[in-house]
């Protein structure tokens, strides 16, 4: 039987839609790879590459974010808030940068 959820050290849930065709080809590669599911899903999105792709809405969402994280950040002090916003703009720093070299 399954330990308690507040016992497991991955603790967190994600879940998402499939359809019926997407949900048999996962499954089928999910056998073929002789992972366990929760293996295979970790591996299988923590190992790809992102593909930022622009656009006015997403660029929008981003600036919101960044502006919440910085808000909190400078408001209250939150050292870890600040520690985050500073990583989040090294990455897109560097995903830009990768960008510029790929062109």
């Amino acid at each position: 039987m399954a330990c308690e959820r507040k016992a497991r050290f991955r603790h967190n849930t994600i879940a998402f839609w499939l359809s019926d065709e997407e949900k048999k080809a996962v499954e089928a590669r999910i056998i073929l790879s002789g992972l366990p599911k929760g293996e295979y899903y970790r591996q299988s999105i923590l190992g790809q590459q992102i593909q930022i792709n622009g656009g006015r809405y997403r660029s929008a969402k981003l600036a919101a974010e960044l502006e919440s994280l910085y808000q909190r950040a400078s408001e209250h002090k939150d050292a870890a808030a600040m520690a985050e916003l500073i990583q989040v703009l090294s990455e897109l720093l560097a995903v830009w940068k990768a960008g510029e070299d790929n062109e």
